[in-house]
């Protein structure tokens, strides 16, 4: 494949109150709001075993950056030195993919809602992943049994590809 073969297709987007990204939160964890994800119907299915209570990683395309910015000072502190921006959690950098560790708090059809979420409305969300419990230390309770107990939901109808997890 060579590099102008790369595609990337958003799977939904961010419903926000945050509307300015130089007002939002640097980090979930510092005051952002709750959001919804809009997911886009061909995807449906993926969502199907997503509950209340899942602990996710959202992936997004933070579209509001500056692909050219190589170097930034940390946390925006002009005291701080110049670092590159792969040392950083800066959305300015070459390839802005936001990484959000979020819960969900709803799921309502092709909408889910999570929090705490810092991107900003419109952002289109490339991805949904289970947030991995290391081997051996306690995963969080839950009120639901796992995705391995549960049953599969029947993939002849599903239009898109099914494969054994990895």
């Amino acid at each position: 494949m060579s590099p102008s073969d790369f595609l990337l297709r958003p799977i939904g987007q961010v419903r926000s109150t945050l509307v300015d990204r130089h007002l939002a939160p640097m980090q979930g964890h510092e005051g952002a709001p709750d959001a919804w994800i809009e997911l886009a119907p061909d995807v449906l299915p993926a969502a199907g075993h997503l509950a209340v209570g899942d602990q996710l990683i959202l992936l997004t395309w933070l579209h509001a950056s500056d692909r050219s910015v190589l170097e930034v000072h940390p946390r925006s502190d002009p005291s701080l030195p110049l670092t590159g921006v792969f040392s950083t959690r800066s959305p300015d950098r070459p390839n802005p993919i936001g990484l959000h560790e979020v819960r969900v708090l709803a799921v309502d059809g092709a909408r889910v809602r999570v929090g705490p979420l810092e991107a900003i409305d419109g952002t289109p969300v490339l991805d949904l992943k289970p947030v991995l419990v290391p081997r051996g230390s306690r995963a969080p309770a839950k009120s639901r049994p796992s995705r391995a107990a549960r049953p599969a939901k029947s993939r002849s109808r599903s239009k898109g590809k099914s494969k054994a997890k990895r």
